[in-house]
């Protein structure tokens, strides 16, 4: 499933936070851009019944728990953006990001490394 721009960023807080209330979630995500309370209550109420987030009902608090980890959301939107953008082509899609994008030595050491093993992975 994947999440709209403003599940992501409640995802977000949720991965970084841990379980919270709506109350909790609201206030991180005020703190970079306007959203009213009960904007952040049927984001989430939604989202619970999308299977996206699970809720412990505490009296009149409720503690909502992602349910989806990063790395699998992560995964699954660099697919669909492939598969959308790229027809495919991973290879397509990692020259138009270093092309646009000044990497770091770091993050070019990450990247052979990365390909170094996937080479090693082909090769056994």
């Amino acid at each position: 499933m994947k999440p709209t721009d403003a599940e992501l960023e409640i995802l977000h807080v949720l991965w970084a936070n841990g379980p919270s209330t709506v109350r909790q979630v609201h206030d991180s995500l005020s703190q970079n851009r306007e959203i009213g309370y009960t904007t952040a209550l049927k984001l989430m109420q939604i989202m619970h019944e999308k299977g996206l987030l699970s809720r412990e009902e505490d009296g009149r608090s409720h503690t909502y728990t992602a349910l989806v980890t990063e790395e699998d959301t992560q995964r699954n939107l660099v697919d669909r953006f492939v598969e959308t953008a790229f027809r495919g082509s991973a290879s397509k899609l990692v020259m138009q990001v270093l092309g646009q994008h000044k990497a770091s030595r770091e993050e070019l050491d990450e990247i052979k490394a990365l390909l170094n093993n996937l080479n090693r992975d082909l090769s056994d």
